[in-house]
């Protein structure tokens, strides 16, 4: 048997350190992790594809055993191509373990072959919802904590645009 790879995806628009937490804790633990990040052409981001890819490459530069990559459609289609038999979830609360349930249920249905594994996020991380981040930085307030400082660079430049713009 082949090494056990793990896809991890997510929106991470942007990516938390919340999201970090998980990536170190399962680049530790699975010897191959793959993150994938979702970009859905119905969904309105606030980074592009790119600029997401970009920030995570960055953020996981250290781990020889993690990959980034961007995917446009079904997430057990994408594990399937690669060989990954876990999709790997981080939950924070009993809200997120209820959609993530559902979502797992989901993808069971579409490809039995595939496991869902959830992670529960880091106690510091808690709270951090991307889109809470968001409205944060938008009003001047203090995100350093919440996300790498790449992200947060990334996240005062866009925000600041747009803030002046109204």
């Amino acid at each position: 048997m082949g090494a056990m790879k793990v896809i991890y995806p997510g929106s991470f628009d942007p990516p938390t350190n919340g999201h970090f937490d998980i990536m170190n804790r399962a680049a530790a633990i699975f010897e191959e992790l793959e993150i994938v990040i979702a970009d859905n052409p119905q969904k309105k981001y606030l980074f592009s594809a790119d600029e997401r890819f970009e920030m995570i490459t960055t953020m996981v530069a250290e781990y020889p055993n993690v990959q980034v990559t961007i995917w446009r459609g079904l997430i057990v289609d994408f594990a399937e191509k690669i060989g990954a038999k876990v999709i790997l979830r981080g939950v924070r609360a009993l809200s997120d373990f209820d959609y993530e349930f559902e979502l797992s249920m989901m993808n069971r249905a579409l490809n039995p072959r595939i496991e869902t594994l959830f992670m529960p996020t880091d106690q510091k991380y808690f709270v951090l919802r991307s889109s809470g981040i968001k409205e944060v930085a938008m009003f001047g307030g203090d995100i350093s904590e919440m996300v790498p400082t790449i992200v947060e660079q990334k996240l005062l430049a866009r925000i600041g645009k747009q803030t002046q713009q109204t």
